[in-house]
């Protein structure tokens, strides 16, 4: 048994998003796994009724699901950065996002979902498979 409460949905094509989900790995209680992942589809289908490609952070203790920018600035929190950090890397989003495509040679734009929003009843049925995917997921590339 697992003590995952949260899991990120990140882009797994992306180096520079898988590096950043194995430092993730390393709070406590925080699971990681790939946007591809049939687990992460199913969920997003049931939370949103479609699968936006964007990052997600589920908080099912919290009952909420952080998508896009507001994902980013509770990340940063999580991680003990400053609230400045949360604020900027939040404010900025978009453009760190472009960045990082680039740099990484991702073909296509994140899709425009930011926000919180409670965790949808039939999307928290499928918590757990995300946390068996999470803790079945391979490791992570270390350099982008």
């Amino acid at each position: 048994m697992t003590d995952i409460d949260t899991v990120l949905i990140y882009d797994g094509d992306c180096a520079y998003c898988s590096v950043a989900a194995r430092a993730l790995r390393t709070l406590p209680a925080v699971g990681a796994i790939s946007w591809y992942d049939d687990a992460a589809q199913a969920f997003l289908d049931a939370q949103y009724g479609e699968t936006p490609f964007a990052m997600v952070l589920v908080d099912a203790a919290a009952e909420r699901v952080y998508a896009g920018r507001s994902a980013a600035e509770e990340l940063a929190d999580r991680a003990g950065m400053p609230g400045i950090v949360g604020a900027l890397v939040g404010t900025n989003y978009d453009r760190i996002a472009d960045a990082v495509g680039r740099l990484s040679g991702r073909g296509r734009d994140p899709d425009d979902y930011h926000g919180v929003s409670r965790l949808a009843g039939p999307a928290g049925e499928r918590f757990p498979d995300l946390v068996a995917a999470a803790t079945d997921a391979p490791d992570l590339p270390t350099d982008p």
